[in-house]
């Protein structure tokens, strides 16, 4: 039965309440207020703002399409069931472009919260540099950090899936509220970043196969490496975390995972995640290997004193034991790994171990509390690995480290909004 006249103005009349509210939708930078000092770069707003333009124009593009289609003979002539089908289809479309506004919204409306929206861009600034490698090795996409409950970090990974299909423009990193402002922050933030660093590297994919060929090895029993290789996107994570920022990593981890007892040995395979306890020890083992010191042994015998194996089963007892048994091997597997776009460097190298190893952080912090000049100059992720080395020693106390990293955060915001304030007038004078 051909669609009826009414069927077709009342489905005419909704695509067109679809035009009119998305005709509402406007650049964010029309409708967010905030400091220049809180601002996205201008590289994450302008792939935002091109991502959801497009998004805009490819939705008028279909109800155009869906209107000049119902009132065109082969519309006059189909059911009012294939009409409201091809409609339902294009609501689920414009819904989903709504909510890849709502995403971005979520994150850039923080950006006018008193002090929070300063801070915010400055861990951009970090998580820029956190993500950065000599050489170059791939393109880093833009990164953009929100506030949101709960004590562990997330990431929305650039060139990820958003609603809808489309893919993500930017890296979106949501951060704990609890850790602001403090060095632990840093381990949380960095660990996110590693996973971008890691996609970008192609890290999982290509430590698979090797991890696969130690379980046909002799370097412990087949389940541990298949556990290993169950978890190897967080513990790349930890990795690159650890070798960013050093020992606040460490730290900062055993903070997130300090959880009732229950949780912290519980054995879950399914779950991308060690299992807390084994965890922060494997933490440590990379932490040794990259760094060696004393302070691992401390902090690895800290968490043992804070979580004891007594009155676990004994399966579970053994199977940790050898857990931590093929530790050394897998954490000079990973420092020693090279993958294809390092072009030959190994991991450890290229994340820039040596410019972190702790008495030349401790060398830095004496300096730089001389001259503290110094520390607002150096990189955004070596001046987190100072700090949290400075806390492990007991040199700087946490409300110091508080104010500290709140000039920080706000210096390193102000000024890559000044650079950028710069390179724009000298493209705009320069012919």
């Amino acid at each position: 039965m051909a669609i009826s006249p009414y069927a077709v103005w009342m489905l005419a009349q909704e695509a067109r309440s679809l035009q009119a509210r998305l005709a509402r939708v406007q650049p964010f930078a029309l409708i967010e207020p905030m400091v220049p000092a809180a601002a996205l770069s201008p590289a994450s707003q302008a792939a935002i703002e091109a991502h959801l333009a497009r998004g805009r124009r490819d939705l008028r593009r279909l109800v155009d399409g869906y209107l000049v289609w119902l009132r065109s003979p082969s519309g006059r002539n189909s059911s009012a069931a294939e009409a409201q089908r091809r409609f339902t289809v294009l609501r689920l479309k414009f819904n989903a472009a709504l909510a890849q506004f709502d995403l971005f919204n979520d994150v850039i409306t923080q950006r006018s919260e008193h002090e929070n929206g300063v801070w915010l861009s400055g861990l951009d600034v970090v998580s820029d540099d956190a993500l950065r490698l000599p050489g170059k090795p791939y393109r880093a996409p833009p990164v953009i950090c929100y506030l949101d409950r709960g004590p562990g970090a997330a990431i929305r990974r650039a060139r990820t899936r958003l609603p809808g299909g489309d893919d993500n423009p930017v890296a979106i990193i949501r951060v704990p509220r609890e850790r602001m402002v403090g060095s632990g922050i840093a381990s949380s933030l960095v660990h996110e970043v590693g996973h971008q660093g890691a996609a970008l590297l192609d890290l999982v994919n290509s430590l698979r196969p090797v991890l696969q060929g130690m379980q046909r090895g002799a370097s412990g029993p087949p389940r541990v490496w298949r556990l290993w290789e169950r978890w190897i996107s967080e513990i790349v994570a930890d990795f690159w975390s650890l070798a960013r920022v050093g020992v606040v990593a460490t730290l900062g981890l055993m903070g997130v995972v300090s959880l009732p007892r229950v949780f912290v040995f519980r054995l879950d395979t399914e779950d991308p995640h060690p299992m807390p306890w084994i965890r922060v020890k494997l933490s440590c083992a990379m932490g040794q290997l990259l760094y060696p010191h004393p302070q691992w042994q401390r902090l690895a015998q800290l968490w043992e004193s804070y979580y004891p194996q007594t009155g676990l089963p004994p399966a579970l007892r053994r199977l940790m034991q050898q857990l931590q048994d093929s530790m050394p091997a897998l954490v000079r597997l990973l420092a020693r790994h090279r993958p294809a776009a390092l072009r030959g460097a190994p991991l450890a190298e290229a994340l820039g171990v040596k410019q972190r190893q702790p008495r030349r952080l401790a060398v830095l912090f004496s300096l730089w509390r001389r001259a503290p000049q110094r520390l607002y100059d150096a990189p955004p992720s070596l001046a987190f690995a100072v700090i949290g080395q400075a806390r492990a020693d007991g040199r700087l106390d946490p409300e110091e480290e508080s104010v500290l990293l709140a000039r920080l955060l706000t210096h390193w915001a102000l000024r890559s909004t000044l650079d950028t304030g710069r390179r724009s007038a000298v493209c705009a004078v320069v012919p």
